[in-house]
């Protein structure tokens, strides 16, 4: 093995916070090393938020064309919709690349583990290993789906996110296990593309962190488009083979039929056998990287960035993990107390959410005004069709500061950008009320919504 090799900064993993603080230190002239198992710009671009979106993209376009043309039989050529995906991925992969190349790091590909504090063996695909040691280490190695422990289930090779994005053949009929966001946004996009689509959910309703009035509409969309939800239910027993047959057997004694099975129960963190403890940095009970407010880990000069270190998984969520930790090298004061993060899930209707909902206001018994508008009372839903939802929005009683906004309608994710600003300015809702919109726009419909505060 050769002499180490030794960074001011070194980084295990390349996902969003991680890439965005070694580009930038490696710009102001920083020894920066980036070690990658190979998804050149983290998991978003290569498995997650990009293909998946693109996925949905198909999807939404199959159904406007299915419902133009009156033909309800229409089923997408996956090839094509695969072909697409892989564009759109390559050409962000390739754009990360040359930033990285132009940011001056050096980007190590290979599987990287602890064999000391701040010191990681690097192993490349043809088995070289190389050593190298950082002054300052951060750890953005992310997370996986976790496939739960049902008997039949792993022998019957399930998709997770990641294979059914690589898919080529379209699935006939497609199993479902979970109804949380990847669950329901997998669940939409298939049916679209014309697969017959069975979601089963352990939980009395579908997306069960957000308030009941969401799971309820969330679900008589997917119904009126033909998705089947089996809610309340266990999978207890799969047989068969993804891609040819699968029996699923139900605890309530039902049964399934499929062509394929999709597993969408929740994202576990790559810690395991990385040599963690060799680096001194704890994890919790469930495997994440226990952080201060700084992101600092119990090892000296060891940071931890994004979902491993138990941070919302979400880009943006990593992206303002880099913030927090670009802030201390610098010196300034910022952590992640306090910080209001945004929801958004890509179904149609699409659900944008930020700050408080319903249901964590009674659970922590905070008094707030509620004033709620139907997506039927806004001119641009009508025109596009789309007035299935609403728009919530939670309220201080004393101040008239927004607590709290949920829309569930088209273009949800960048109504809620709005009243995000807002809520950072900690603005009056009459501010938003009497702001002059654009007609006919869907954020016209806040104009709406806080003309019925009373």
């Amino acid at each position: 093995m050769s002499t180490p090799k030794r960074y001011e900064y070194l980084f295990l993993g390349g996902g969003k916070g991680g890439k965005s603080l070694a580009m930038d230190l490696a710009r102001k002239g920083k020894r920066v090393a980036l070690i990658e198992r190979g998804l050149i710009g983290g998991s978003c671009i290569n498995v997650a938020c990009i293909p998946s979106k693109t996925l949905i993209q198909n999807g939404r376009n199959m159904h406007t064309w299915r419902v133009a043309s009156g033909e309800p039989v229409l089923r997408a050529n996956m090839a094509n919709v695969h072909a697409n995906i892989r564009s759109v991925v390559d050409g962000m992969i390739d754009s990360n690349r040359q930033a990285f190349v132009h940011s001056g790091l050096d980007l190590v590909i290979g599987s990287g583990t602890f064999i000391a504090p701040r010191r990681i063996v690097v192993r490349s695909s043809s088995g070289v290993e190389q050593i190298f040691e950082g002054d300052n280490v951060y750890i953005n190695t992310g997370t996986v789906a976790a496939v739960p422990d049902i008997p039949g289930l792993r022998e019957a090779h399930p998709l997770t996110h990641v294979e059914a994005l690589s898919l080529e053949t379209l699935p006939e009929k497609l199993v479902i296990i979970g109804g949380g966001y990847i669950g329901l946004e997998m669940a939409q996009a298939f049916r679209r593309l014309g697969s017959e689509v069975v979601l089963v959910h352990d939980m009395p309703r579908v997306a069960i962190r957000e308030d009941e009035d969401v799971s309820f509409e969330i679900q008589s969309a997917f119904e009126a488009e033909g998705i089947s939800l089996k809610l309340g239910v266990h999978v207890v027993h799969v047989d068969g083979l993804t891609g040819k047959k699968v029996h699923v057997q139900l605890d309530d004694g039902s049964s399934i039929e499929g062509t394929h099975i999709l597993v969408a129960t929740g994202r576990r963190p790559l810690t395991d056998n990385i040599g963690l403890d060799l680096a001194g940095v704890d994890r919790d009970r469930h495997g994440f990287i226990k952080v201060d407010d700084k992101l600092a880990t119990t090892a000296e000069r060891t940071w931890a960035i994004g979902e491993v270190a138990g941070t919302p998984m979400f880009t943006h969520a990593s992206f303002d993990d880099y913030r927090v930790l670009k802030a201390g090298i610098e010196g300034n004061l910022r952590n992640t107390t306090k910080r209001i993060i945004p929801y958004a899930l890509f179904t149609d209707p699409e659900l944008g959410r930020i700050g408080l909902n319903e249901t964590e206001a009674k659970m922590r018994d905070i008094p707030v005004n509620i004033a709620k508008l139907p997506m039927a009372a806004v001119p641009r839903a009508r025109t596009n069709g789309a007035t299935r939802g609403f728009m919530k929005v939670l309220l201080e009683p004393a101040s008239g500061r927004i607590l709290g906004f949920t829309m569930l309608g088209s273009c949800a994710g960048e109504v809620m950008s709005v009243i995000q600003m807002a809520m950072i300015g900690e603005l009056h809702y009459s501010t938003v009320r009497d702001a002059i919109i654009a007609h006919p726009t869907f954020s016209e419909g806040l104009n709406l919504l806080f003309a019925t505060v009373k």
